[in-house]
């Protein structure tokens, strides 16, 4: 009786280029598949809605996807009953970008400098809370009132709404960074100023980035805001005259393109944001769908 010997199949060894080959189309169908539910959801959605209104809600008061699509065209066609739609939102866009820089760079300024002396955050910490609990919004007409209708009580309006986004999380930063860097700094011969630019400053970065893309959010609040208290431009004063006169469509094609701003200004700041930030380790796709 013979035996049959049988010979085991040679182990198949991947190279590191397959590995990332399969990794990237694997990343790839990811990105695939959330787009595509992405677009399902947003279809979905304007399709019943479109749906209610032809057949069981009102659309005088809710309006359609179609109307808002037909204002939206009329708008970057033929313009707005004062100025092209271009013009109306490069008031917004300047009134936001404006209050947004000076804001940022304020809040950043008090948020650490208050961050590294808790003596002085201690004495002003009564005031601080007390201006962050007042109804900020509410002060748009206080500043109409105080500059008028012009760029001033816009700018002024968009300016204490980052503010406070800002400094908060400057000020957190700059408590948060490690103090053994900054004792071993000092007895290296660093001076404060050193210190503050070559660790706090880089530690609290990450903090103030984030902060960043809340604030460019309560910087277009701010302005549209500022514009429906009154202006004589402007995307929230388009919005305000179309609340005046029943114009749902146009209420939603106004909060529309302020959504599209706001959006591509997050991409700048995203982008902006992985730049200044290239040195910090990057969590993979998997990681964050188990921290899910």
């Amino acid at each position: 009786m013979s035996l049959e010997t049988q010979t085991a199949p040679a182990p198949v060894f991947e190279t590191e280029q397959d590995i990332l080959s399969r990794a990237k189309k694997s990343a790839g169908r990811h990105k695939r598949n959330v787009w595509l539910l992405r677009l399902a959801i947003l279809v979905a959605w304007l399709g019943l809605w479109e749906i209610a209104g032809r057949f069981w809600i009102d659309p005088f008061f809710y309006s359609m996807p179609s109307k808002i699509w037909e204002r939206l065209t009329e708008w970057f066609t033929t313009g707005t009953d004062f100025g092209t739609i271009w013009y109306q939102i490069l008031v917004t866009v300047e009134e936001a970008v404006i209050g947004f820089v000076l804001g940022a760079v304020a809040g950043v300024i008090c948020g650490v400098i208050l961050g590294r002396s808790a003596y002085l955050a201690e004495v002003l910490a009564p005031f601080i809370k007390a201006a962050n609990a007042m109804p900020r919004i509410v002060l748009a007409a206080l500043f109409v009132i105080w500059f008028g209708l012009g760029l001033s009580s816009k700018v002024a309006t968009v300016f204490v709404l980052v503010f406070f986004a800002v400094f908060f999380n400057a000020f957190t930063g700059a408590r948060e960074v490690d103090r053994n860097l900054i004792d071993n700094a000092r007895i290296l011969g660093a001076t404060r100023w050193q210190v503050l630019q070559s660790i706090v400053l880089p530690s609290a970065t990450s903090w103030i980035l984030s902060s960043l893309h809340v604030a460019f959010g309560f910087a277009l609040i701010g302005a549209v805001v500022g514009e429906y208290t009154g202006a004589k431009a402007g995307m929230g004063f388009l919005i305000a005259n179309a609340q005046g006169t029943f114009d749902t469509a146009g209420v939603y094609a106004g909060m529309l393109v302020i959504m599209v701003v706001a959006l591509f200004a997050e991409w700048l700041i995203g982008s902006a944001e992985r730049k200044l930030l290239r040195w910090r380790p990057q969590m993979s796709a998997d990681d964050g769908r188990r921290d899910i």
